[in-house]
């Protein structure tokens, strides 16, 4: 029988940990869906102008982990805290990647494409798929990221009908640098925060002859 134990004085091998780099987003923040106790007048996430309450949000500026993925929360309650989606291009730090992990939130269930661009100059579309902010059910999927208690109108807080924010991702498909994303033209979508996803070490760039097969990456 053959000893598949670790020899005395060595160590196993451990799989590298997933690295990650926040994507900025502050040149492109044009809605304010946080509001504070006295300031709820000056919320606009939706139609209603309903908001998220700021006092039961993270400060500004700080890291937020969800499922393993640490995001830079926005300022929140002070002006601009979001993208509301109209088309903007976003750049990405240059690199190659997996995966485009975003705290989102929509109004209603919303289901729209983002165009991928490539440094090479090509361009993927791919889905994001947003659940409603208002007090429902991650209906594609998501991880809760933040659920409030309260919810802001524009003359009251409301109690007992909570906020949601979600953590959804995008996929990265091809293994060549990615320079940014444009976003869906739908004002339903609002992103708080974004970070991108590296490769796991030697995986970055397999040239298309080993995947071409099966249709598989290897």
């Amino acid at each position: 029988m053959t000893d598949t134990s670790t020899p005395p004085g060595t160590s196993t091998p451990q799989a590298s940990a997933p690295r990650y780099r926040v994507v900025e987003l502050a040149a492109h923040r044009n809605n304010q869906a946080a509001t504070r106790v006295h300031t709820t007048g000056a919320g606009g996430f939706n139609v209603w102008r309903n908001s998220f309450p700021a006092e039961h949000l993270p400060p500004g500026g700080s890291e937020v982990e969800v499922g393993g993925v640490p995001f830079s929360f926005p300022p929140v309650g002070e002006g601009d805290d979001n993208v509301r989606c109209d088309g903007q291009f976003v750049e990405v730090p240059a690199g190659r990647y997996d995966w485009i992990h975003l705290l989102a939130a929509a109004e209603r269930r919303t289901e729209d494409t983002v165009e991928l661009h490539y440094a090479d100059g090509s361009v993927d579309s791919e889905w994001l798929r947003v659940s409603d902010f208002w007090s429902a059910p991650a209906w594609f999927g998501e991880l809760p990221a933040l659920r409030t208690p309260v919810m802001h109108y524009p003359y009251h807080v409301q109690p007992g009908l909570s906020a949601h924010l979600w953590a959804q991702r995008v996929p990265v498909p091809r293994r060549t640098a990615l320079a940014g994303l444009r976003l869906p033209r739908n004002i339903a979508v609002h992103l708080f925060a974004a970070t991108v996803q590296e490769p796991p070490p030697g995986t970055a760039g397999l040239p298309a002859t080993h995947r071409e097969e099966d249709g598989r990456d290897h």
